[in-house]
This record gives C-alpha cells, sequence and structure tokens, in this order.
C-alpha cells in the first residue's frame, strides 16, 4: 500500500470514530510523491513538512478534557496518546505535542527508518 492510500485509511478510521483530523505531517519524499490534488485531500488540517509521516487527531474526551492522538502513518500500527484539560493553555498543549513528535521521531531513528516501520519500536 502505497502512502497516500495509508494516509486515507487511518483518516477514514479514525473519523468513523469521533475523531478530527487537525494536522497531516508529511515528509520530504512523501510530500514530493503526492500531486497537489492529494493534498486537498486533508481538507482543513494543517499540513506541516516534517521527519516522518504522522497524523494528528482529536476528539473529547472524559471530564471535559480533549483527547490528541499522533498516529505514525506505517504498515505498523504506532501511535502516542494525551489528554488536555479543557482550561490547559495552548502554550502548554503545544510543548506536549511538540515533545511527543520528538519521542516518536527519536524511537522511529534508532529503528534507523523514517519511513514508518515501527516493529522495533517498543519501550
Amino acid at each position: 500500500m502505497n502512502q497516500l492510500s495509508r494516509y486515507r485509511e487511518m483518516i477514514a478510521t479514525y473519523s468513523k470514530h469521533g475523531w478530527e483530523l487537525r494536522r497531516v505531517l508529511l515528509s520530504k519524499l512523501t510530500r514530493s510523491e503526492f500531486s497537489p490534488d492529494a493534498v486537498e485531500e486533508f481538507g482543513g488540517a494543517a499540513i506541516c513538512e516534517a521527519e516522518m509521516d504522522a497524523l494528528w487527531f482529536a476528539r473529547s474526551s472524559h471530564q471535559g478534557r480533549e483527547a490528541w492522538e499522533l498516529r505514525l502513518v506505517a504498515e505498523m500500527p504506532y501511535a502516542l496518546f494525551e489528554t488536555f484539560a479543557k482550561d490547559e493553555c495552548e502554550e502548554r498543549r503545544e510543548e506536549t505535542r511538540s515533545a511527543m513528535e520528538a519521542r516518536m521521531l527519536a524511537r522511529l531513528q534508532r529503528g534507523h527508518s523514517t519511513t514508518g516501520d515501527p516493529s522495533s519500536l517498543e519501550s
């Protein structure tokens, strides 16, 4: 399966379960493989150049919190999850999301792959 198909499949699955796509992280390689029309499939989600292919999803969580999940776009499933209090400032949320991206990338690099094979990413 190519990366665009993986993105589409993950977006459809998460949407079916009430998640909203917020950001799309694209590696330079993946971005170069996408046609300009393909990027339009991500709707209003922010598109960010990154060192890995991943998606940020968000949805309401229990007790008024907001859940965010960073999902690696790869054959092998791998994701990081965090919830935020509704009154938590955006600056703190962004710091946490950036740290999650760095953590995922560090694990990918330890596995010597930024193309999305997290098979060696177990904690």
